[in-house]
């Protein structure tokens, strides 16, 4: 016996909805993001309550069980994971979100009996399982548990055309009449399609996903995400479910104009970064560290500089965040601005492995929102500062992408510091960045490095700072 009746049903959905695009909005900004994502959360305990009051259901035992094994699962490992390794999770979140959806699809293929439900399933077979192990590559890759340069092997591309078509054609028998099919000596093979859809999907998300590398890997998940939203939105149509209709299309809008957002943050077309490798131009290059001679300095050196200075514009990277170095960052931001010095952080829309991901590193070490500016706003202040300070960062501050057009990252919008009067670069070694394009900019006479973990370094500098 159900409790909601389908009124207060619709109405507690409409209020989950609402919630749903209330969190979207409070994600736009640093200032409101922790309250949108509790205004999520809400929208999501709402939909799973009056999904639980609202339907009769077999086998709820069995159901709260396997909710109750999920969350002894996620809340661990949600509140170990380190901020360095949130893109991971986001992928293997996305990716299991698109395996659910396909398997729903799939279940529900015997109770559809419209054009619409069939392609609606056909849809979402595909995408969904497109977007599940193309994201397990994706958290593969980021985790460096397998290769991060892109793989490719002979005849990579046409077996994608291949799949490709065999899984539209799994998807037309799955859509087209049942008594057609049977004219044409394929009936009663619906089922067989679905499954055979499930698993070229699978397939085909690997393959598309392999040969993606350096640092398009983030730009491909919201891309899985995006996909992964869509086909929440079909399941939605599937089961008859206004919400996941809307949430998934929520999902799927937001995810493609993140997708857009990154690939032109990039300088890089969407399917540059997927195919790109197939003509050689990938992102991704050596992982050789540089035997190049280069200025490197001691942490009392880079003190004086740093202390001398009255503008300096710090720019943040993947190394700071691996260092867990924002605290000690924060903490030399003020020790020089109580010497009257002006502090800026310079952050690129795709610094670290994912956006924003350099605002809330930072965010959590408490250095003022108003501290942090955006590539555009910071870019013409490069010319009056006496320093800019590079934090295991290189791609986004690599020169080659204004100057060298055979560079895999020519045209990427960068952080201009070598505008700078002096540059000093933290380090770890000579390797280069994720997309394994060596920097010039780390050989030019003003140049200067100090090498070592991000927060001993700093450590070290924040010590001279203030004895000066």
């Amino acid at each position: 016996m159900t409790v909601l009746t389908p009124e207060w049903t619709a109405l507690l959905y409409l209020v989950a909805a609402v919630c749903f695009i209330l969190a979207l909005k409070g994600l736009g900004s640093p200032r409101t993001a922790r309250r949108g994502n509790l205004v999520g959360a809400l929208g999501a305990v709402i939909a799973m309550v009056v999904v639980f009051l609202s339907t009769e259901l077999d086998n709820l035992a069995l159901i709260l069980g396997v909710i109750a094994v999920g969350t002894i699962i996620a809340v661990p490992a949600s509140r170990m994971v380190k901020m360095t390794q949130m893109p991971q999770l986001v992928a293997l979140f996305n990716g299991v979100g698109g395996g659910a959806a396909a398997l729903v699809a799939l279940l529900e293929l015997e109770h559809s009996v419209s054009f619409g439900a069939y392609l609606a399933v056909a849809f979402t077979v595909l995408v969904g399982s497109i977007a599940f192990s193309g994201s397990v590559i994706t958290f593969l890759k980021l985790q460096e548990l397998m290769p991060t340069r892109p793989i490719v092997f002979t005849g990579h591309a046409a077996v994608i055309v291949v799949l490709a078509v065999v899984g539209l054609a799994a998807a037309a028998i799955i859509v087209l009449p049942e008594a057609w099919l049977a004219s044409v000596g394929l009936g009663g093979l619906k089922w067989s399609a679905a499954v055979a859809g499930l698993g070229v999907g699978s397939v085909l998300g690997v393959l598309l996903v392999l040969p993606v590398g350096g640092a398009d890997v983030p730009i491909v998940i919201s891309l899985l995400n995006a996909g992964t939203g869509l086909a929440v939105a079909a399941s939605g149509l599937v089961l008859n479910n206004t919400l996941l209709l809307v949430a998934g299309t929520l999902v799927g809008a937001s995810g493609s104009i993140l997708t857009r957002e990154m690939a032109k943050a990039m300088g890089r077309s969407v399917t540059g970064i997927l195919f790109g490798a197939f003509r050689g131009a990938s992102s991704a290059g050596s992982t050789a560290a540089s035997d190049r001679p280069v200025r490197s300095s001691s942490a009392d050196d880079v003190a004086i500089l740093l202390g001398y200075a009255n503008r300096v514009v710090v720019v943040p990277g993947y190394g700071l965040a691996v260092a867990q170095a924002q605290h000690t960052m924060a903490e030399l931001a003020q020790t020089l601005e109580a010497k009257g010095i002006e502090v800026v952080f310079g952050i690129h829309p795709v610094a670290g492995r994912m956006p924003g991901h350099m605002n809330v590193l930072l965010a959590e070490a408490n250095v003022p929102y108003e501290a942090l500016a955006e590539m555009d706003e910071v870019n013409p202040q490069f010319k009056t500062a006496d320093v800019a300070l590079v934090v295991g960062a290189n791609d986004v501050v690599n020169p080659a992408a204004k100057t060298t057009p055979g560079s895999p990252i020519y045209g990427m919008p960068i952080l201009d510091v070598q505008e700078a009067r002096q540059v000093v670069f933290l380090k770890r070694s000579m390797r280069p960045g994720f997309a394994g394009i060596e920097n010039d900019l780390l050989f030019d006479p003003k140049t200067t490095l100090l090498f070592g973990d991000a927060k001993e370094s700093l450590t070290k500098v924040l010590g001279a700072v203030k004895n000066l």
